[in-house]
């Protein structure tokens, strides 16, 4: 009798998704940091006049309500901060990785296997399997 394999839990899926899509996720959160900056300089500069601030402002801002473009100033530069972050950590490591991968020899390789383990934290599971295919194709051991 076949015996069944357990699921998968989630929060393992969870963290394999966000590996797999890091790149889409980095330039989401760096957009929405954008965003809320935006909104933020629309509702307390001279642009709160201007059509398109007028109606997102009386959403944000009504008169028997909270102001929401307050948190904006606040939360707006931070998210910008972190997805900048994000999207500079992976695409440095992303061209320095694909740089690494290029070589042929497997001496330079083998030089460059601590730096290239440790770009792969900040990369997807498809480039672990690249690097694993690579020391393969050098015949390296792990």
């Amino acid at each position: 009798m076949p015996s069944e394999a357990e699921p998968v839990p989630f929060e393992r899926r969870f963290r394999h998704g966000l590996r797999t899509h890091r790149a889409v996720i980095s330039v989401f959160v760096l957009a929405v940091g954008v965003l809320l900056t935006v909104l933020a300089a629309g509702a307390f500069t001279p642009l709160q006049n201007s059509f398109p601030f007028t109606a997102i402002n009386s959403a944000t801002n009504p008169a028997a309500g909270p102001n929401y473009n307050l948190v904006f100033i606040i939360v707006g530069p931070i998210i910008v901060i972190v997805g900048a972050y994000l999207v500079g950590a992976y695409f440095s490591a992303r061209h320095r990785f694909e740089h690494l991968m290029l070589t042929k020899s497997k001496a330079e390789f083998l030089r460059n296997i601590p730096e290239l383990e440790k770009l792969l934290w900040d990369l997807t599971p498809e480039d672990e399997v690249r690097y694993d295919r690579k020391r393969a194709e050098l015949r390296l051991r792990h």
